[in-house]
């Protein structure tokens, strides 16, 4: 069957569920699962907020960089990607040419709703200026994930079950 050869990329905002929908995914295929942020934690031994803090975010997407480029070349496996991982040409030359890319698409709103308590994420720190913050992000990134994406999934209201189910019977209809 060629989707468990196949490596499935997932990309989209901070809170689409790309974790979330990515581990189902896995589980389903029985491939496994990779987290890109998990991988730099697990390799440097520090969250990406100090990375952030430290290095700022040119130090981070460098490390993402490499991190990107390693995972990508992986075989059949399923990776969540960070949030601004398509910001830089190389990530985007990895993703498109070493598997299928899913745009896992949210609003401003679902992503709020989805992230009231996390205090994780270094872009969105200040809770006062995330929808902002969200906005604007949305607004730089979302061209590139429509452009790299081979397939997009609303997620907005839906369960991950919901979500990777129908990721699942579109890739198997594509055969």
């Amino acid at each position: 069957m060629i989707i468990r050869s196949e490596n499935i990329f997932l990309i989209g905002g901070m809170g689409s569920g790309k974790t979330t929908v990515g581990k189902y995914l896995a589980q389903q295929l029985q491939k496994p699962f990779y987290d890109a942020d998990a991988e730099i934690e697990q390799k440097t031994g520090v969250e990406v907020s100090w990375i952030f803090d430290v290095e700022g975010e040119a130090g981070f997407r460098e490390r993402e960089k490499q991190a990107l480029d390693q995972l990508t070349q992986l075989s059949s496996i399923v990776l969540a990607t960070g949030g601004g991982a398509v910001l830089m040409p190389e990530n985007r030359t990895y993703l498109a040419s070493r598997g299928v890319v899913i745009y896992l698409e949210t609003s401003v709103e679902a992503q709020i709703a989805r992230m009231v308590k996390d205090k994780k994420r270094p872009l969105l720190r200040d809770i006062h200026t995330r929808r902002d913050k969200l906005v604007k992000l949305m607004a730089d990134r979302e061209a590139l994930y429509r452009e790299l994406a081979d397939y997009i999934f609303l997620t907005d209201r839906r369960s991950a079950k919901s979500v990777g189910d129908e990721i699942l019977a579109t890739l198997y209809s594509r055969r």
